[in-house]
């Protein structure tokens, strides 16, 4: 982070600027916006300063600038001239005073510099490229403005209101969240977004003077997907980031725990092979522990819950316990995989059907249906399947399965760390062990693992 991000408070705090044009102008109304005292040192007034002078009383000084006009009175200043011996003076100066400064144009020079904004006072973001790419911020400033109606304003505004009530109500911080979160994405929130202020007073109202606030916990059990993060859904996003537990394990990437939100409790439990931080048992009790508190716990899953990754399991404990839940779908490694190493699993010159199995059992055996999986014209997914690979290659090829049947190895799919090793059930095995490949992995076996070559398209960074 070369820049670190804070909002500075500038009412009616003196603050200078140098120079006349119109970027001085732009920054002044910029300031303006943040109702600050300004004084204006140029030595040539433009129109555009003078038309904001008639409504926003500024200080305007008309003589060139003098290091000596830099004091300590003023909270921040920018340079906005064209003359590089005049900024770097002001920098200079600036900073000899301890004081924030910003160089139009010259991030070498400055000491703070401005965001592209989306104002939605009294919300505020700010998008920086840190000078680098100023262009790219503002590009990325006007998604997000997309994103933010305009009335997300007056939604704050409505909760500065009742702040001080909800919190007399609620004595805790994590039912005043709660409480607020509810507002933001339910009834309260749409009546603002409809222009209805007063109908979502009304409802804030009722909900606080509603003595059966149900504070208990809930448990999210959500599909993280195959390792990207941005193959999250959104649902899976939203809840993670009002989550007040989350419980992952290795197979969730650290990019997608940074997405949740920043003051969760963070619980690792583990469940690589041969070293289970804890035992499937106790994770489903401590999931029901934890919203038996009154936590809302995010239980994130590598690719979806219900595919091979003990959901079922986890939400009948939970089921057992009395404990509210909500499964979110995720992409399942069988299909982020595939897609990203170019590898159809169906495709109607090579498999019409496909058919996901685990590399091994509750008791680490392979005891699968040989005979089934080793019928032509369908593609094979086996979960898990790293350690038992050689076994299972050689059970295909015992049931009738052609040795030269291709067939893939996919080390974590869909991230910059992709990696595709393809050969066939005889080849391999072999190939796996001399390149030390690691879990994650995913096993493809069928014709359409051929069309690798030709279809892969992902290429990483």
């Amino acid at each position: 982070m070369d820049y670190f991000p804070v909002f500075v408070e500038l009412k009616n705090q003196p603050c200078l600027i140098i120079g006349g044009g119109e970027i001085a102008a732009r920054k002044i109304g910029l300031l303006i916006k943040a109702n600050a005292n300004i004084t204006v040192i140029t030595k040539t007034v433009s129109h555009q300063i003078t038309e904001i002078n008639q409504y926003y009383p500024l200080t305007i000084i008309e003589k060139q600038f003098d290091a000596s006009d830099v004091t300590r009175q003023f909270r921040l200043i920018i340079s906005a001239t064209n003359d590089h011996t005049t900024n770097q003076q002001v920098a200079d100066a600036a900073n000899a005073q301890g004081i924030l400064v910003n160089v139009v144009d010259s991030p070498d020079l400055c000491s703070f510099i401005f965001p592209a904004i989306i104002d939605r006072s009294p919300i505020i973001a700010a998008v920086s490229s840190g000078g680098a790419a100023p262009v790219l911020a503002r590009l990325l400033r006007a998604k997000i403005e997309t994103v933010i109606p305009p009335y997300y304003g007056r939604l704050a505004q409505l909760a500065e209101r009742f702040r001080d009530k909800v919190k007399a109500q609620f004595s805790e911080g994590n039912q005043r969240r709660i409480f607020w979160e509810n507002c933001f994405q339910g009834a309260v929130a749409e009546q603002v977004f409809a222009g209805n202020d007063l109908k979502a007073e009304q409802l804030l109202l009722a909900a606080l003077e509603d003595e059966q606030q149900d504070n208990s916990g809930e448990v999210y059990l959500i599909g993280a997907g195959p390792g990207a993060a941005d193959l999250l859904t959104f649902r899976a996003l939203r809840l993670m980031q009002q989550a007040d537990v989350v419980v992952y394990d290795h197979l969730v990437s650290p990019d997608i725990i940074e997405l949740a939100r920043r003051d969760s409790e963070k619980i690792y439990v583990g469940k690589q092979r041969q070293n289970h931080t804890l035992p499937q048992e106790s994770i489903n009790q401590l999931l029901a522990d934890l919203a038996k508190a009154g936590k809302r716990v995010a239980r994130l899953k590598g690719g979806d819950p219900f595919i091979f990754g003990r959901g079922g399991e986890e939400i009948e404990t939970l089921m057992q316990e009395g404990v509210r839940f909500q499964v979110v779908p995720g992409i399942t490694a069988a299909s982020g995989c595939a897609t990203y190493a170019g590898i159809p699993l169906t495709h109607r010159d090579h498999a019409q059907s496909c058919t996901f199995v685990t590399g091994h059992l509750k008791d680490d055996s392979i005891n699968l249906n040989w005979t089934q999986l080793a019928a032509p014209n369908q593609t094979i997914v086996v979960y898990m399947g790293l350690v038992g690979l050689e076994k299972i290659c050689q059970s295909l090829i015992a049931h009738g399965s052609p040795k030269d049947l291709p067939a893939a190895m996919i080390q974590q799919g869909t991230t910059n760390n992709q990696r595709v090793v393809t050969g066939t059930l005889s080849t391999l095995p072999a190939q796996v062990t001399q390149l030390a490949i690691s879990p994650p992995t995913l096993v493809i076996i069928g014709t359409v693992v051929s069309l690798h070559e030709k279809l892969k398209w992902f290429k990483q960074l």
